[in-house]
């Protein structure tokens, strides 16, 4: 909903920005370097990448003020780049890297319940940020010359937009993996709703990012029962089918 908003791009997900990426190198990387992988320090490794790749973005788009179309752009260069190198690292067959690959699909297997209450506990502060600047999210997406008229200042309002983006994409990819289509279907479904003004789009889009991923998880556990179904996965397989029905109306 912040991404979507601050570029005035409905398309826009949290993927895009290259958080999710910069979280699964650091979290490869650290397997490669050490002998085991205790939950720590996957945290640790994958929240390093997160706030590398994060500064790298920062550091690319600073003389031209986090203009948010730049940033989409760089990030998806920076997952662009991230990809072949995340191939070549599950190719070489270590099987330290292997074992990721249940993480990898957005799964809730390794989640532990003090891991769960830290990650609820920080969506729940992240939330009550996003709300404080709920109106610069009403503001943004009717354009800088009128934002700047109203008395945003546009550079840092960006700044502050897309580092909360950062910080609630990198939580819930190092806790679950990488979710794919929950950042941009949820904000979608609080739209048909109705809710337009961004404190409810915000409030809506998370109580219906929530439904999605519990509705997800619970269809997992079930078409393969006993085996489960990634999360992660099902929610791209609903994402998708979603988003071919859009079409199909279009």
């Amino acid at each position: 909903t912040l991404l979507q908003r601050v570029s005035n791009n409905p398309m826009a997900s949290p993927e895009l920005l290259g958080v999710s990426g910069g979280t699964f190198m650091g979290v490869i990387a650290t397997a490669l370097l050490l002998p085991a992988l205790p939950l720590p320090m996957m945290l640790l490794g994958g929240l390093i990448g997160a706030f590398g790749c994060l500064l790298l973005l920062v550091l690319v788009n600073r003389k031209h003020g986090f203009q948010p179309e730049r940033i989409l752009l760089s990030g998806i260069a920076i997952t662009a780049l991230f990809e072949p190198l995340q191939a070549i690292a599950l190719a070489n067959g270590d099987m330290r890297v292997q074992q990721l690959l249940s993480w990898m699909s957005g799964s809730t297997y390794y989640v532990t319940l003090p891991v769960a209450y830290g990650l609820v506990v920080l969506a729940v502060l992240m939330l009550a940020a996003c709300l404080l600047i709920s109106r610069w999210l009403d503001l943004l997406p009717m354009g800088p010359a009128l934002a700047t008229a109203l008395g945003i200042r546009l550079n840092r309002a960006q700044l502050a937009i897309l580092l909360l983006v950062a910080v609630l994409t990198a939580s819930a990819t190092l806790v679950v993996g990488p979710l794919s289509f929950v950042g941009l279907l949820a904000p979608h479904m609080a739209k048909l709703m109705g809710l337009v003004r961004a404190r409810w789009h915000l409030l809506g889009a998370a109580a219906s990012g929530a439904l999605l991923m519990v509705s997800a998880d619970w269809i997992g556990q079930q078409i393969l029962f006993p085996q489960d179904v990634p999360v992660g996965l099902v929610s791209t397989l609903l994402g998708g089918a979603y988003f071919m029905w859009c079409l199909r109306r279009l």
